[in-house]
């Protein structure tokens, strides 16, 4: 998948969100595959998987023009892909492969592509939020007009990095879109068994930063939103705070059945699933059920082919285990 231009004023073309749609089913199917490596020991370790907040990932970087930066979590397969990743050399990461992303040596947690300006997925909670401030304050100093986003969960709200980062970028007006997807639960625990407010984009009222609160399964709505966001912050208008409600479909982890959550709140949240969502919009702006149908079946086979090229490719060489490590 490579970076796109974002619509910059009306409505987003009926074309547009059939792309958006592609890049979700994608993503959707991608993760499904990590799903299946992970639990058949093809990979070791563990994976943080993002099915049910696509729309958040492909709608914020749909908002972004080529150049503009991005950071993102250890749940960051999806941000990763929408920001243009190729799809083959994110499985050659995860499976620790020399074509991966970061020459095998990132893994799930960790991937970065430079190239389309993912500045990379960070296993600490909230440790990128100030290294996006800085990706921005790097963008004054030469006068670009680049835009620095950042998508963090709801428990990195509660830790002392988001509160320097939101709070340095008011103070100089940094052009920081600071994306919060808020699904609900902090790895275990439930958003109000950790946090006294409901509403965490309300924090931004203490250091005078615009905010918005929205459905982060609606990709038209994450879209449009982050779209303002991005053109403050090129106008040098400060940053932003978005708060997306949104849900994922699968546990924190990839051994973490879940159980924690309430009988019926993941049925009530498969119902507004963000691809299906988007597929009933499309289908009332006329495109019909055989060509939807006809995207997903073709993304899947995109999906299945790289994770077979990705195989196909060999280990790192022994040798090239300190490179790109010391600087």
């Amino acid at each position: 998948m490579s970076a796109t231009h974002a619509p910059t004023e009306g409505q987003v073309p009926v074309e547009t969100k059939l792309e958006w749609l592609v890049r979700m089913h994608e993503i959707r199917f991608f993760e499904e595959e990590c799903q299946r490596l992970f639990t058949d020991g093809s990979v070791r370790g563990s994976t943080h998987l993002c099915q049910g907040q696509e729309a958040t990932a492909v709608g914020g970087c749909a908002a972004l023009e080529p150049g503009d930066t991005m950071t993102c979590t250890y749940r960051g397969h999806g941000a990763v892909l929408a920001k243009g990743a190729p799809l083959d050399r994110t499985f050659g990461e995860i499976m620790g492969k020399a074509n991966g992303l970061c020459g095998g040596k990132g893994g799930s947690m960790h991937l970065t592509d430079v190239s389309v300006g993912a500045y990379g997925s960070f296993a600490i909670i909230g440790a990128h939020l100030p290294i996006a401030v800085g990706l921005a304050l790097g963008e004054r100093y030469t006068d670009s007009d680049r835009v620095s986003l950042c998508y963090f969960g709801d428990g990195a709200t509660n830790i002392g990095a988001f509160h320097e980062a939101l709070n340095m970028a008011s103070v100089f007006k940094l052009p920081v879109v600071f994306f919060c997807e808020n699904n609900l639960y902090g790895e275990y625990s439930p958003l109000a068994n950790t946090t006294p407010i409901t509403d965490l984009a309300d924090r931004a009222d203490s250091y005078n930063m615009a905010k918005a609160i929205i459905d982060g399964n609606d990709v038209d709505v994450v879209f449009e939103a982050t779209r303002e966001a991005v053109r403050r912050g090129r106008a040098g208008e400060g940053p932003t705070l978005i708060e997306a409600k949104t849900y994922r479909h699968k546990g924190h982890s990839r051994t973490d059945p879940a159980k924690y959550r309430p009988e019926g709140e993941l049925e009530e949240w498969l119902k507004r699933d963000p691809i299906v969502l988007l597929e009933a919009k499309l289908a009332e702006a006329g495109v019909e059920q055989g060509q939807l149908d006809a995207l997903k079946d073709d993304a899947e086979q995109r999906v299945v082919a790289a994770l077979d090229t990705a195989k196909s490719w060999p280990d790192p060489d022994l040798s090239t285990r300190l490179h790109h490590v010391f600087a």
